[in-house]
């Protein structure tokens, strides 16, 4: 085996599904993505509860990151992750530094019981640069340094850039500042996929290449940025029962295409 196989390699590609794939996220858009994420997600339900509940915007964007770099090895659903999070800090805020915080918290998790030193390992890694962040400086990166924040969490905790839960930082973070300052700012096309199991089974329909690689250029052609299509994605993938009924109620005629996603 030489070199230039490896070289000259091409993805093989079922083109028919590729361009209906092409077409329906097309049709649907950044919009319906936002609707999606803040209709349809119970994540960005939790975050509201949170926010509501703290009264201070600076701890809510700064829990929100935290939670979001121990994302990882669950032991229940993400949605009830995020909320377990959402009810536990809201009756309990940390008065100290976050890691100390989760050492209780993630003792008593159900949702998110392994893993947990390396977890607030990386906590302890991220501590001291959530703790230089004022709120100005979290609210310029959500405004305009989202690729400048990813690089910077993907620096301090030693991780690639495209890491899934650096990229899925980006993306509650995203959230968090849409509650937290009332507007909303589009995810960048340059800010990757979660490159996670479900999206690795999904892209394999369509294609052989890397996921990642894929889904950037499927957003470059569509102009919808890659964390927006995690967003339409994810209620096919998921499969709760009540994101599929939220799907229907707040979506309309666009939970068809959504749900056609799920033949292609």
């Amino acid at each position: 085996m030489t070199l230039d196989r490896f070289i000259n390699f091409t993805p093989k590609e079922n083109r028919e599904k590729v361009s209906r794939l092409k077409e329906v996220l097309s049709e649907l858009g950044v919009d319906c993505a936002r609707r999606i994420e803040e209709r349809v997600d119970l994540q960005f339900d939790a975050l509201r509860n949170l926010h509501k509940n703290l009264g201070n915007d600076e701890l809510f964007l700064k829990l929100v990151l935290a939670n979001s770099v121990v994302s990882y090895q669950l032991s229940g659903k993400g949605e009830d992750w995020w909320w377990e999070f959402s009810r536990y800090f809201s009756g309990k805020p940390p008065e100290g530094e976050i890691w100390k915080a989760y050492s209780e918290f993630l003792s008593s998790s159900r949702t998110n019981r392994r893993l947990v030193a390396g977890k607030i390992g990386r906590l302890k890694k991220l501590e001291p640069f959530l703790t230089s962040l004022s709120l100005d400086e979290l609210r310029e990166y959500y405004t305009r340094g989202m690729v400048k924040l990813r690089d910077d969490i993907a620096r301090t905790l030693g991780s690639k850039k495209s890491a899934k839960t650096i990229v899925f930082a980006v993306k509650m973070f995203g959230y968090a500042g849409r509650i937290a300052f009332g507007e909303f700012v589009p995810y960048t096309i340059e800010i990757e996929i979660p490159d996670d199991v479900r999206i690795n089974a999904y892209t394999r329909r369509f294609t052989d290449e890397k996921p990642v690689l894929f889904w950037a250029r499927i957003a470059r052609e569509t102009e919808i940025p890659p964390l927006h299509i995690d967003s339409i994605l994810w209620p096919v993938l998921g499969g709760k029962k009540e994101v599929l009924r939220r799907l229907e109620r707040h979506c309309g005629e666009r939970a068809k295409l959504i749900l056609e996603l799920t033949k292609l």
